[in-house]
C-alpha cells in the first residue's frame, strides 16, 4: 500500500524526538521510500504519455483522478522524507552545540543497541549515522568552532544556569590526557578524581569525559 513505509519514517522521526540519543539511520527504508517516489512518477508519465501534453483533466474524469491520486501519494512521500532527515538534522546540531563528539556517541549507542539485541543495530561495529550526515557533522562543527573562535571569552555551548558552586569534585571516566585549567595543567586519568573549577571541565563533563559528583 502506497504511504505505509513513509509512515514508518513519520513514526521512527516522532521516536527520535523523546530519545536522548540518534538511533540508526534508516538506510533500507528511505531508499525504499525514494523508489516509491520514482515508481509513482514513472506511473504519472506513463498515464499521460498518450495525450501528448494535451491532458484535459475535465474531458477524462478518471485518468485524472488516477493522477492527482499518484501525486498526492508522491507529495506525502516526500514531506514523511525531508521531516525525518530534518528531525535527525536538528538533533545533530543539539548535540554539537553541546559539545559531544557527534561520531563517538553515534558508534557508543550502536554497540549499546547491539549488545542489547536491539533490532537493526548491524554488528554494533558502525556508526548510527550515514555517510552524508557523518560529513554534514564535520562541516557543521567546523562551521560552529569558527562562529564559536569569535568569542574566546565566553563559552557559547555551557549551561544557562548559574552554577551552584565554583568548585565541583569530578571522577574521571576515561582518559582525557593533560588538560590546562585556571590554576595549571591536570592529567585526567581513569578513576582519578579531583576538585576543579567548574567552568574549566564543563565541556569535559558534557562529552562523558568526567562525572560530577554531588
Amino acid at each position: 500500500m502506497y504511504g505505509d513505509l513513509g509512515l514508518k519514517l513519520a513514526q521512527d522521526a516522532k521516536r527520535t524526538l523523546a530519545l536522548p540519543y540518534l538511533p540508526p539511520y534508516q538506510t533500507e527504508l528511505v531508499r525504499a521510500v525514494s523508489r516509491e517516489v520514482r515508481d509513482l512518477d514513472k506511473d504519472v508519465t506513463a498515464t499521460l504519455a498518450p495525450f501528448a501534453g494535451s491532458f484535459n483533466p475535465s474531458q477524462d474524469p478518471a485518468t485524472a483522478c488516477s493522477v492527482l491520486i499518484n501525486h498526492l501519494c508522491m507529495r506525502r512521500n516526500k514531506r514523511c522524507l525531508l521531516s525525518y532527515h530534518r528531525v535527525r538534522t536538528d538533533k545533530l546540531e543539539e548535540m554539537c552545540w553541546s559539545g559531544k563528539d557527534v561520531l563517538e556517541e553515534g558508534v557508543r549507542q550502536t554497540i549499546g543497541d547491539s549488545s542489547a539485541g536491539v533490532s537493526g543495530a548491524g554488528d554494533g561495529t558502525q556508526s548510527s549515522l550515514s555517510p552524508e550526515e557523518e560529513e554534514y557533522v564535520r562541516q557543521y562543527g567546523d562551521m560552529l568552532s569558527t562562529y564559536k573562535g569569535q568569542w574566546t571569552d565566553i563559552d557559547l555551548t555551557g549551561s544557562l544556569e548559574p552554577p551552584q558552586d565554583l568548585f565541583v569534585d569530578v571522577r574521571v571516566l576515561k582518559d582525557a590526557g593533560e588538560v590546562q585549567t585556571e590554576y595549571g595543567a591536570i592529567t585526567l586519568t581513569k578513576n582519578s578524581q579531583f576538585f576543579v573549577k567548574q567552568g574549566d571541565v564543563e565541556r569535559l563533563i558534557a562529552q562523558g569525559y568526567l562525572q560530577k559528583l554531588s
